[in-house]
């Protein structure tokens, strides 16, 4: 038997887990951080084959930027900045105002045009700041967080390291990124989850022993599962931070159900309470492991990398949570055998709360199908949104030093526009012409702050002579392949321009309207920002494929294990309206679903059929055995809306912790998981119920043989002979006799 099993080898286990824990602490602690915005956009799609080639063809487009207002260096000093910083081996080249200013110089443009054309884009209007742009080298495209502590390095060795200089740039966003989102940043809300879900557990077991064991394994077990992802050479992201309070919530779940017939059983007086709650227990929480792992693979459907990654850490996690709580939480209640659930920690009566529903079954089904069509008026609003902006905290000094530059000097957001003229034999300055005119045409877009290529470098009317324009050609041929603004021996021509946040016209939108208006053209247009509208489109794809597909996946599983379709649908109609219900709102309240919140539908309804199960595995066996639905349901919640309730709300407080997180990704994750599985209490306690008690009686097979013929009434079984007869080792036998008999 497995309880011999486990009180012949419980305290072997439990000191593997002790000796064990250091080791898998200090691996978790190894996974590297990543998140590069590339990362998060979609892999796989034309669009992000062209930004490739763009990369290839002119180098990465991420630059350094920084604001130093003129009373804090003068020329002289950013020209020294300058020559410090390119020394930088992460560094390919710096341009300052007067670095410019020479090089247009040297092509015949006057000082005073190049001045012109610096503004908004390495100077400010009034001449008050004044910028230096860092191009990043391979090497510092391999570790920008490094380049970054370069550069601040280099800044305070010039003494300019003070609040009035600003540095921003994408290198620098993804480093405070990497930051917010690491494992050390959420080690403060983690310790906060820990600590609220010790207080509930004590709350239930009333057993301080217990509760720190419990909680102790079942961050063995995070640790356990990021041990394997870092083996796995997965990263870090701040999505994946979430995974530690995931996995806890698996587990914390299971070992609720498990301790919970436990307890039963012993108030029941049963001879072994611990076979009999894993023979309770056993098959409910293997049925939900397995449809969480559903609900969480399907996010593979998804071309975002991180959220395909998210799907299936979290379903290595759902795993060894059910090792955890199955394998290791029973050794625990061989060494404290005492500790068990305090009943009715809630006061809830659950065979009274069954006889209510059953007498309002209607009344409840009428008011959620009149929610339901309330809150789609909400689904059709959902609109995805992907900023990585506005992922910072409101207070970030990086936040801060970005509205500054975008303010004195020109926006981080751009739209690279590749001109091909490749197959076009065009003498060089037919080519600058050309350039020159669509270069204007986006410049005049009201979108566009600044525009910058080649040409800008060039005057505007050709040189006169013959010596002039060869002198200017050779110059040309010179700066062609150090400046990332033409390729392929000028063949491809980049033009650079910088999008201006206007009320109402998004850079999306801006794109959309300049790919109307260059049709025709020989443009190709690429960058961050094209891909940024792929990843909205794909986010909301991707929810609805995701959901889609565990929806499906989940309801076959429930076929397979109720062995009934119509059992099937009515288990999977409560655990749908909760999400449907949730998004329905952020639809009417407008907030914009990003990468975070679209993971959310898919993991919240794998989670939610883990009570869908305990409650159905009891009531199936009532209802078989010949009671009517509505007593059938009565039975099922006293047996399992304890644990049920006991479980939701200890992980529903502790999935809340994740709101306290400055990281908004996560915080928008956090509440919208909480929101979500508090909603399935009233799926699984209400809704479920009532939906059941729909169905018509089904008389017991022993009844039906005894019967008379079908034109005879069929009298009412005996309950208390049918319970005696009852085979089901899921139910503890002496417990309920003496409920039957109290009724």
């Amino acid at each position: 038997m497995i309880s011999q099993f486990y009180r012949k080898y419980s305290k072997a286990i439990l000191w593997g887990v002790a000796l064990s824990f250091p080791f898998f602490a200090y691996q978790a602690e190894q996974i590297p951080s990543n998140n590069d915005i590339e990362t998060w956009l979609p892999r796989n799609t034309e669009v992000r084959q062209v930004y490739e080639d763009f990369k290839l063809d002119f180098g990465a487009e991420e630059v350094i930027l920084v604001g130093v207002p003129e009373s804090s260096a003068t020329p002289v000093e950013l020209e020294a900045l300058a020559g410090r910083l390119e020394r930088a081996p992460q560094v390919r080249q710096v341009w300052t105002p007067d670095r410019m200013v020479a090089r247009m110089e040297q092509l015949s443009v006057s000082a005073e045009e190049a001045r012109g054309r610096l503004t908004g884009l390495l100077q400010s209007a009034d001449g008050a700041t004044s910028g230096v742009m860092v191009l990043l080298s391979d090497a510092g495209l391999a570790d920008r967080a490094g380049t970054v502590a370069v550069v601040r390095e280099i800044l305070e060795y010039c003494q300019l390291s003070g609040a009035e200089v600003a540095l921003t740039g994408a290198p620098v966003i993804v480093t405070e990124l990497d930051r917010l989102g690491s494992s050390k940043s959420s080690k403060g809300f983690f310790m906060i989850t820990l600590a609220v879900s010790l207080g509930l557990l004590y709350f239930s077991l009333r057993h301080i022993g217990m509760s720190l064991a419990v909680l102790g394994v079942t961050v063995w077990g995070i640790f356990a599962n990021q041990t394997v992802l870092a083996w796995c050479g997965g990263e870090m992201n701040f999505i994946l931070g979430s995974l530690s309070v995931m996995v806890m919530i698996f587990t914390l779940s299971i070992a609720v159900h498990l301790i919970s017939y436990y307890s039963e059983a012993v108030r029941d007086n049963i001879a072994d309470p611990l076979q009999q709650a894993l023979r309770e227990s056993a098959w409910p929480c293997a049925l939900s492991t397995l449809t969480t792992l559903l609900g969480l693979i399907s996010l593979n459907v998804s071309n975002i990398l991180p959220v395909a990654q998210f799907g299936y850490a979290a379903a290595m996690g759902s795993v060894v949570a059910l090792v955890v709580g199955m394998g290791i939480v029973p050794a625990l209640l061989v060494v404290w055998p005492q500790a068990t659930v305090t009943s009715n920690q809630f006061r809830v009566n659950f065979y009274d709360w069954g006889s209510w529903i059953g007498v309002h079954r209607l009344r409840i089904l009428g008011a959620a199908v009149v929610v339901m069509a309330v809150t789609g008026l909400g689904i059709v609003q959902l609109r995805s949104d992907i900023n990585p902006v506005e992922f910072l905290p409101k207070n970030s000094r990086i936040l801060t030093d970005l509205r500054t530059i975008e303010r004195d000097l020109t926006n981080v957001d751009s739209i690279e526009i590749v001109v091909d003229f490749q197959g076009r034999k065009l003498p060089f300055g037919d080519q600058l012409e050309r350039v020159r005119g669509i270069e204007a045409r986006i410049a005049a877009h009201p979108g566009v702050r600044h525009t910058l290529s080649a040409a800008t470098f060039f005057p505007t009317h050709g040189p006169e002579g013959a010596f002039a324009a060869a002198r200017m050609l050779s110059a040309a041929q010179s700066y062609s392949g150090d400046d990332g603004l033409t390729a392929n021996d000028h063949n491809l021509w980049r033009i650079s321009a910088r999008i201006q946040n206007l009320p109402g016209l998004s850079a999306v939108a801006v794109l959309e309207q300049l790919t109307s208006e260059l049709e025709g053209e020989p443009v190709t247009l690429t960058g961050i920002t094209p891909l940024l509208k792929s990843a909205q489109l794909e986010i909301f794809d991707g929810f609805w494929q995701s959901f889609t597909a565990a929806c499906l996946t989940i309801f076959l599983v429930m076929i397979l294990a109720l062995r009934s379709f119509v059992s099937a649908v009515i288990a999977m109609v409560p655990n749908i309206l909760p999400i449907w219900l949730v998004f329905g709102g952020v639809g009417f309240w407008g907030l914009p679903v990003d990468i975070g919140m679209m993971m959310t539908g898919s993991i919240s309804l794998g989670i939610s059929v883990d009570c869908t199960f305990h409650f159905l595995v009891h009531y199936q066996q009532a209802y078989r055995q010949g009671h009517s639905s509505v007593e059938a349901c009565r039975r099922a919640l006293q047996h399992s809306g304890e644990p049920m309730l006991d479980s939701t709300l200890i992980c529903s407080v502790g999935m809340m912790a994740l709101c306290l997180s400055s990281f908004s990704p996560t915080a928008r994750f956090g509440w919208l998981m909480t929101t979500q599985m508090l909603a399935s209490l009233l799926g699984e306690l209400l809704l479920l119920p009532a939906l059941l008690c729909l169905r018509p009686e089904r008389r017991s097979l022993s009844a039906a043989a005894a019967s008379p013929p079908p034109t005879t009434p069929t009298p009412t079984p005996d309950p208390e002979p049918e319970i005696h007869r009852m085979p089901a080792p899921h139910i503890a036998q002496p417990g309920i006799r003496r409920r039957a008999a109290r009724q």
